[in-house]
């Protein structure tokens, strides 16, 4: 039996796959917060002034609460797709990965150990979206939505920016970041980095379940 050429070959689901819907402008926003949120870090780490840095750390929410109403629009609207899922992890990347880093660096995790464990805490997240991304089939077990979390989700990263901005509001980032620093061997290593450490660990375990409301 001869194949539909590609003029008579059924357009739908192409359409699911390539179409933009409101929930993705919602998504769109997520990231759009998440980049705003790097430059000021980057303006915070040249100028010093702190208010960039606190602007910085207010996007963390903002990108969040744009994270939470994508999802709740895309079921309200019956368009979930493909390109909504994979716009979504790139979002998540950008505001609760890269933005989180780049806030700890420019308060002065800026150590080699920093580095390594910053660029460590991105790549679990990265990881922790990949891994959501091709088992949420599996785990939605034919519902609407996952029944829960492998692992604690990336957006939980929130918590880490609302430490930084308040030992910014505190005066103790910089040359006073929490915790002093160490030397260990040639690099340097700041103690408030050691969260960002646990935070990646607890986003690619596979035996840590959380529901999913």
């Amino acid at each position: 039996m001869p194949l539909p050429s590609p003029a008579t070959r059924p357009r739908k689901h192409f359409s699911m796959i390539r179409g933009f819907h409101l929930a993705d402008a919602f998504t769109l926003g997520n990231a759009a917060c998440g980049v705003g949120g790097v430059f000021l870090a980057m303006a915070y780490a040249a100028k010093g002034d702190l208010s960039l840095f606190m602007w910085a750390a207010a996007l963390a929410p903002a990108a969040f609460i744009f994270d939470v109403f994508d999802g709740r629009i895309a079921r309200w609207r019956q368009t979930h797709s493909a390109l909504g899922r994979e716009l979504d992890s790139l979002a998540d990347v950008i505001s609760f990965g890269v933005m989180p880093a780049s806030l700890a660096f420019a308060a002065g995790a800026n150590g080699g150990w920093d580095a390594a464990i910053l660029i460590y805490f991105v790549c679990c997240g990265v990881s922790r979206l990949a891994r959501y991304n091709v088992t949420a089939e599996a785990l939605s077990e034919g519902a609407d939505k996952v029944k829960y979390f492998e692992g604690t989700p990336i957006p939980t990263s929130v918590v880490l920016v609302g430490v930084l901005a308040y030992a910014a509001w505190k005066g103790n980032i910089g040359a006073t970041l929490w915790g002093g620093a160490w030397t260990l061997g040639p690099w340097m290593l700041h103690p408030i980095a050691l969260l960002f450490a646990l935070s990646g660990t607890l986003m690619i375990s596979k035996t840590l379940r959380i529901p999913k409301f």
